[in-house]
């Protein structure tokens, strides 16, 4: 089939394999471990993912920290609303912040209307824009992370069901061990899987972790809508790939050390930085609107980690870039035949490549 064709990634998935709580323990995923090269499939659990390293290795993970982003309110007149941010908001001093958001509420809100989440944080509708899209000002007293964790939820993915009542776990959970840059709205899955002991003995092994920031915003489920990929226009999101990583890379490289990107965030934030000349660079805070599919080069990431996608996704074509859509369709086919769980909160797949 024409790689090229969306019908060339899709598969069906039963509803009963999309994983809708985490395992008990974040290592206790499966793994799905392919060679890219021969196409060979093994299993295992994620806990002997260090088996797979080697010392002077090099690991990249995502940072970036999920928000609150889902606020529950009122309208002045007293109906209830609830906003969905999408994107964190940038505070340089005081209140006022303008803020994109997606609305939802039994009638559309109006220009100028009030919207009250608490005492303390209130939002202003400032432009009313199609598909229940408004551009907000927010206003709040005090500390704003306070003020998000006060009456904000996690923004769990639309195929997660909670039923309008979010579980305690869902706020540890679907958050990495080693968030710390607020702004994302979805989690960089694959980076679920880690535990702070398995971190502390693939250091002891001579691995070296370096973080780079790439926030993953709501766009990322956003389905693909044409017929041949290459007309697809993808999404943007903010990367940061400072120095340190930059220099993790270059080490790595000089002692024969393999690069593993933890998620395809990471991998983006990667290509990213190297901006088609192989040799990678610093960027602070720049939009990434690099579109990944079959046909693309790697430049920067040697093995990749990554959890299983949606069909049809632009994350699937990017794993099929980098390991061949054919091993990755085979390898989607094995999972599915030996019940693994998909998406989020579900199992991780490993390509090898070095």
């Amino acid at each position: 089939m024409d790689e090229f064709q969306i019908e060339a990634y899709n598969f069906y998935l039963p509803e009963e394999r999309i994983a809708q709580h985490p395992t008990a323990r974040r290592e206790e995923s499966r793994l799905l471990r392919v060679d890219c090269a021969t196409g060979n499939i093994k299993h295992g659990l994620f806990a002997g993912l260090p088996e797979l390293l080697r010392p002077n290795d090099l690991l990249v993970v995502n940072d970036t920290k999920v928000f609150p982003a889902r606020l529950q309110g009122r309208k002045e007149t007293g109906g209830r609303i609830e906003l969905l941010l999408l994107e964190y908001p940038v505070v340089e001093e005081g209140s006022g912040v303008l803020v994109p958001a997606l609305a939802r509420s039994s009638k559309r809100p109006r220009l100028g209307s009030k919207i009250l989440f608490g005492p303390d944080l209130e939002a202003e509708i400032i432009e009313l824009r199609r598909g229940g899209a408004v551009l907000i000002r927010l206003n709040w007293q005090g500390e704003l992370n306070a003020a998000l964790e006060r009456y904000g939820r996690i923004p769990l993915p639309p195929y997660i069901h909670r039923d309008g009542k979010p579980q305690p776990e869902d706020r540890k959970r679907y958050q990495t061990v080693y968030a710390r840059e607020h702004g994302a709205i979805a989690a960089p899955t694959a980076g679920l899987h880690f535990t702070p002991e398995m971190l502390a003995v693939i250091k002891e092994m001579g691995v070296e972790i370096a973080p780079v920031t790439l926030h993953v915003g709501y766009a990322t489920f956003a389905p693909v809508r044409v017929k041949d990929i290459r007309d697809h226009e993808i999404h943007s999101e903010y990367v940061t790939v400072g120095m340190e990583a930059v220099r993790a890379v270059e080490r790595a490289r000089d002692k024969g050390g393999r690069v593993w990107a933890v998620g395809t965030t990471s991998a983006r934030a990667l290509e990213f930085a190297a901006c088609g000349e192989g040799r990678i660079r610093s960027v602070a805070g720049e939009a990434c609107r690099l579109y990944i599919y079959p046909g693309y080069e790697y430049q920067v990431v040697d093995n990749l980690i990554t959890n299983f996608h949606l069909p049809k996704s632009s994350l699937l074509f990017m794993v099929s870039a980098f390991a061949g859509r054919e091993r990755v369709m085979a390898a989607y086919e094995e999972a599915l035949r030996l019940k693994y769980r998909f998406y989020s909160y579900g199992d991780a797949m490993v390509l090898l490549k070095g």
